[in-house]
């Protein structure tokens, strides 16, 4: 006997705008010429970027892109560089941009010298 848990459209209203907010954490950027949908570079968990870093990029794929636009990345096979342009292309959307820290900035405080 299957049994169905009924919701109250109060809940649905909840489950549903929880759906568009997760949704909405996504920007679309092309891979292969091919349109998928992935985090902004931004909410990257370090972890993540560990793994882009040492180029595991199926463990990476699978943490920041839309769970429906796996597959295509799966069937698409990407050679570095177009995962490369991929990754850069979804920085560029999102407005932030990739690469290294410039570090800390040097303090305005003079210090004196021996």
């Amino acid at each position: 006997m299957d049994e169905q848990t009924e919701i109250s459209p109060a809940e649905a209203q909840e489950l549903e705008a929880e759906l568009d907010s997760v949704q909405g954490h996504f920007v679309t950027a092309s891979l292969s010429g091919k349109d998928v949908r992935i985090i902004p570079p931004g909410a990257w968990r370090q972890s993540w970027q560990r793994a882009l870093r040492a180029g595991d990029f199926e463990v990476f794929a699978d943490k920041v892109m839309h769970p429906d636009d796996l597959d295509l990345f799966y069937e698409l096979d990407p050679t570095n560089d177009e995962f490369g342009a991929f990754v850069s292309d979804a920085a560029s959307k999102s407005g932030e941009a990739l690469g290294k820290s410039s570090g800390p900035r040097p303090s305005s405080k003079r210090t004196r010298k021996p």
